[in-house]
């Protein structure tokens, strides 16, 4: 694992596909917009760790309340104002999307942008002033009670990591505990490993946990997501394959200034991508947070068959199938075992 945690490798696990039809019912009735109309933002400084942060919320002539909080994480040398498009959709499925630029001091990079799990207290901490701050456009609309957590490659590591309770060297400064309000999380461009190469089990208690993983992706690729979803030990989760969309899908643009380029071009429009990985990662958000049964149904069953640009939502681990050496091994197993009893 290198610094960025922009990961590759090639294993590929076994898992069971869901493509399910949508009973007729839910399909007439169940749209996957966005709640809201419009949204709105504004940029602040987090007092706790002084990350320059901007906060994404949804506006509409009623009034907007109990908005949870949802901390996208960064990738690696990507800074917030490319994640705009991203962020300001997801705001629109009826939360607070809070967007910092965090540093970690890296020889011999110098400061750099990198998430650590820490973060996740901190905004929780920040969200409570903001929410209690007469002068906060948010001023007593911000659940502060229900977290979700968003991310991107490193930073979609950082989110695993946090919801896991795994401190690893980059991500994690100290020893931590999952905050209570982390409710689930939805990840683009994911895979958790430690140094070794090695895929850490993730000990998710029950926190919904989506992994977006494009099939163009040259930087984390597809079957390292793969045996990280192998890894979560608790449902909710799913592995949703988008088609056409590479590493840098989920930013306002394909190439961002300074961040390791994707060596893979991207074939699907980049609007169309971003929208689709924000619609997704609202949709489950929705589900875990928000006890939204429709959206997570649309997720986890019936979204794949609506979508030209899911190829598959995978949902189940199963065992891998036994070679066939394997099965005549037990079969000549069994048999000298039976003839050794007659003797």
């Amino acid at each position: 694992m290198n610094w960025s945690l922009a990961p590759s490798g090639l294993v590929l696990m076994a898992s069971t596909t869901l493509v399910l039809a949508a009973p007729p019912a839910l399909a007439a009735t169940f749209t996957p917009s966005p709640v809201f109309d419009s949204f709105d933002s504004y940029t602040t400084i987090n007092p706790f760790n002084g990350d320059v942060t901007d906060i994404y919320y949804p506006t509409d002539s009623s009034s907007v309340n109990d908005l949870p909080v949802v901390l996208l994480l960064q990738g690696a040398l990507v800074d917030k104002a490319f994640y705009s498009d991203y962020a300001s959709q997801v705001a629109r499925y009826g939360f607070s999307v809070i967007v910092p630029n965090h540093f970690q001091t890296v020889p011999p990079l110098g400061d750099a942008l990198l998430s650590e799990t820490t973060q996740a207290q901190d905004v929780l901490e920040h969200l409570t002033l903001e929410n209690n701050d007469p002068n906060s456009p948010l001023t007593g609309q911000i659940d502060v009670d229900t977290l979700g957590l968003l991310g991107h490659s490193f930073g979609a590591a950082v989110g695993l990591a946090t919801i896991g309770e795994i401190c690893l060297p980059l991500q994690c400064p100290a020893p931590f505990e999952r905050p209570e309000e982390l409710r689930g999380g939805a990840f683009f461009g994911a895979n958790l490993r430690d140094m070794n190469d090695v895929f850490l089990p993730i000990d998710n208690d029950g926190i919904g946990i989506a992994l977006l993983q494009g099939n163009q992706d040259g930087r984390a690729l597809p079957s390292r997501a793969e045996r990280t979803f192998e890894q979560i030990q608790t449902s909710p989760r799913a592995l949703v394959e988008l088609d056409g969309v590479n590493h840098f899908g989920i930013t306002n643009t394909n190439f961002v200034p300074g961040a390791i380029p994707d060596p893979n071009s991207q074939t699907l429009d980049q609007a169309v991508a971003t929208e689709l990985i924000a619609r997704w990662s609202g949709l489950f958000l929705r589900g875990t947070l928000l006890d939204d049964s429709d959206a997570l149904d649309y997720v986890l069953r019936t979204g794949a068959d609506q979508e030209p640009n899911v190829v598959s939502v995978r949902t189940e681990s199963i065992p891998e199938p036994m070679s066939t050496a394997g099965s005549l091994g037990i079969v000549f197993g069994l048999m000298w075992l039976r003839r050794r009893r007659s003797a």
